[in-house]
């Protein structure tokens, strides 16, 4: 079964993935071989100092070298690389994308908030999804927070907001970007009845320590009772009793409040937390664009 590769360069963190695909374009089995993620935190740089500073360029450059060494011994059929908030924000991203791909030999989108939200939520995910029920998908990143609601088997509106983690933990995210988000809010679920369905680390972690499984529901209580214990625990403290990694012992706490935001403002009472994010979406864009062209051969 042919093998795919996924590079996501988000504002906290780095991702590659490799994984494979049995089955058929109607029901496709997903086999993850290898996943390996790097804290190198470029939000740090871009949403203070609105460029990628040398000592990051250079971290960044070594880990895109590393992950194509990795990607060549599990020779796929095909490889995705994509940025997200941070580098789209960064004066130097273009040149860093060039640098990469001249270094590496890998081409490095940069997306638009709107296309991580499409392409995280084309995923199977959406086979799955009642289409009588109206959802609001909620991605939070490190950058930005992608907003999506989806009602009838198809999107109805969405918005991507530069508000994430990394920005309210840098002191970056202006009060009128939270009005923005409140007035889409209110606006688009004033009277609907919505279900959210959550993507990314944070809110897997917050799932597995409230200790729920996987595509169960997380209410909005759980969740503020969560926020507030974590609220109240200092960094150690967060990485002792829960077992988690120092940067995302930084960085749950503004992700559970963005969620709480959210879900308030939406009038959410409850959260699905299936576990899937930009590298899934990706990896499932090349299966199909590999079906689609497996016969002409392109």
């Amino acid at each position: 079964m042919p093998r795919f590769a996924a590079i996501d360069i988000g504002s906290n963190a780095m991702r590659l993935m490799i994984a494979r695909i049995e089955g058929t374009e109607d029901s496709p089995q997903f086999h993850k071989e290898a996943f390996f993620r790097v804290p190198l935190r470029l939000g740090s740089d871009v949403f203070r100092l609105q460029r990628l500073s040398k000592e990051t360029q250079i971290k960044l450059m070594k880990t895109m070298e590393a992950f194509r060494n990795l990607v060549e011994v599990f020779e796929p059929v095909s490889l995705k690389a994509c940025a997200t908030s941070a580098m789209r924000d960064s004066i130097n991203g273009e040149d860093m994308v060039a640098a990469i791909k001249a270094q590496t030999g890998i081409s490095l989108d940069i997306i638009s908030g709107s296309d991580e939200a499409d392409l995280i939520f084309s995923t199977h995910i959406r086979k799955t999804l009642d289409p009588q029920q109206t959802y609001l998908f909620i991605d939070v990143g490190g950058g930005s927070t992608e907003l999506m609601l989806y009602s009838g088997a198809r999107v109805l509106n969405s918005h991507s907001f530069n508000i994430g983690t990394v920005r309210i933990l840098t002191d970056a995210v202006d009060t009128s970007e939270w009005d923005s988000m409140r007035a889409w809010l209110q606006a688009n679920l004033t009277d609907v009845c919505a279900i959210g369905i959550g993507s990314g680390g944070n809110i897997n972690r917050l799932n597995r320590i409230a200790k729920k499984d996987e595509n169960r529901v997380l209410k909005r209580a759980k969740l503020q009772q969560m926020y507030k214990k974590l609220r109240s625990m200092d960094v150690s403290e967060r990485i002792s009793t829960f077992r988690i990694k120092p940067d995302r012992a930084e960085v749950i706490v503004p992700a559970a409040h963005i969620y709480l935001q959210v879900m308030k403002w939406g009038g959410i009472s409850e959260i699905k937390v299936p576990k899937f994010g930009l590298v899934d979406g990706l990896v499932y864009q090349q299966y199909h664009h590999y079906l689609n062209h497996a016969d002409t051969g392109k």
